[in-house]
């Protein structure tokens, strides 16, 4: 969404609705008034002006963000162009995504960001912003222009669809990433113990199939909150979808040192609603849609996972949207891409798995997918209803039943576990800068 299209937004009244707010502390059923493009007022009004929604029974929201995306563009544009992705985010209710670099060529110059942000803005539907990678063609071995690029607007940095190998050129990422204030986000995987089809352990064995051991992942985690220790917490770190349960502990535990040296907050982690709700189970019968990377683990690591995000540890959750074609989900096990869509369906999700349990509340889950994210990325003005911040609202239904049907997603990808899954709670209207945004 443009700033001039923003700034031309009309009056909207949102009357009658459960408005939950973390930022502001705000849990209550009120009014919240919205004009050109910004929040004016909070609070009861009696005689509003302009079009009027009535959000009764509803939760206003502000608008949702996921900050941990793919949309294939450019190069992969048969898979998920960003206005595609795009459409997917607003029927899952996100107003603002951030996308990764893996895409052909490789977002990794201020050029290729600034072509994301104008493909952005003539889609008009969320708000898309740019992940950099921290390496030329995320290659892991010469840093990429990360200086240019943050000031064309990335959000933050990382070669995401593989981890930063080498620790020479983590912590030298790390250097240059403090410089810009922005974060480092890693998918934390060793290369030389990763990339197996799916979890190491007597299940892979019987499938006959290579494994993954959870021990990629937490080396490469427990190796950078070394470097960031070092460097004296000067670079804000995230770890990508987290899965195992160890992998919480290590991060659980850094946090507390990081806090006991005066830098609360500069490790983060976050956590996906696949990595939430299946075990590496999902993988019998060699069904592809559950080809994760990360892989599945099992429901040892999800109840810690749950555990991490009840107590804090794990402030983010993100759907790591990762569209692919049929042809190639439709490939042998081993061949098949990893990876599945989110966007459409996450909310439900992150409702099952979260909330429906006792897990946390609802201002809970709104925090983790609202102004977590944006402090996360410097997301200035987004993810609160404070009065001066962006007119960004999801207006959600939280008791609409239906079934998950991915014939029915605005994505153009199909590679979903999900389907045919009964869930509660839906998106039912979705506001980008002040206005509301309906799909053809």
């Amino acid at each position: 969404m443009s700033q001039d299209s923003s700034a031309n937004a009309p009056r909207l009244t949102i009357q009658n609705g459960r408005l939950i707010d973390p930022a502001a502390g705000i849990d209550q059923v009120t009014d919240l008034v919205l004009e050109h493009g910004k929040v004016i007022s909070v609070g009861k009004v009696d005689s509003p002006e302009g079009e009027v929604i009535d959000a009764s029974g509803m939760i206003v929201s502000p608008g949702l963000i996921d900050p941990h995306v793919h949309f294939r563009e450019p190069g992969g544009e048969h898979k998920e162009t960003i206005a595609t992705g795009a459409a997917s985010a607003i029927n899952g209710g996100f107003t603002t995504v951030c996308v990764m670099p893996n895409t052909t060529p490789t977002l990794d110059d201020d050029g290729r960001v600034e072509f994301v942000h104008r493909q952005a803005e003539r889609a008009g539907l969320c708000n898309v912003f740019v992940v950099g990678a921290a390496t030329k063609g995320r290659d892991g071995k010469e840093l990429a222009e990360i200086g240019l690029m943050s000031k064309a607007g990335a959000v933050a940095f990382s070669d995401d669809g593989c981890a930063v190998a080498s620790a020479g050129v983590m912590a030298k990422a790390l250097t240059y990433v403090a410089m810009t204030g922005k974060v480092f986000m890693q998918h934390c995987e060793d290369p030389e113990l990763g990339g197996g089809a799916m979890n190491a352990g007597t299940l892979a064995t019987k499938m006959g199939l290579p494994g993954w051991p959870r021990v990629a992942e937490e080396l490469t985690l427990q190796r950078d909150i070394q470097l960031c220790k070092a460097q004296n917490y000067a670079c804000r770190y995230h770890a990508q979808h987290m899965t195992t349960a160890w992998g919480v502990e290590i991060l659980r535990r850094a946090r507390a040192d990081a806090k006991a040296a005066g830098h609360e907050d500069v490790l983060t982690g976050e956590a996906s609603p696949h990595h939430l709700l299946l075990t590496e189970d999902a993988c019998e019968g060699y069904n592809t849609n559950a080809k994760m990377n990360p892989p599945l683990r099992q429901q040892s690591d999800i109840d810690a996972l749950k555990a991490g995000i009840a107590d804090g540890t794990i402030t983010v959750l993100a759907t790591d949207h990762a569209p692919h074609t049929a042809e190639e989900k439709s490939l042998e096990f081993v061949a098949a891409p990893y990876g599945i869509v989110g966007l459409d369906c996450a909310l439900p999700l992150y409702i099952k798995a979260l909330v429906e349990p006792g897990v946390i509340d609802w201002p809970k889950l709104i925090e983790l997918l609202t102004i977590n994210p944006a402090k996360l990325c410097n997301l200035d003005g987004k993810g609160t209803l404070a009065v001066g911040s962006d007119a960004d609202v999801t207006i959600i239904d939280p008791d609409h039943e239906w079934t998950i049907d991915v014939d029915a997603f605005a994505s153009k990808a199909r590679n979903c576990p999900f389907d045919g899954w009964a869930v509660k709670g839906k998106a039912r209207d979705v506001i980008v800068g002040g206005k509301v945004i309906t799909l053809d």
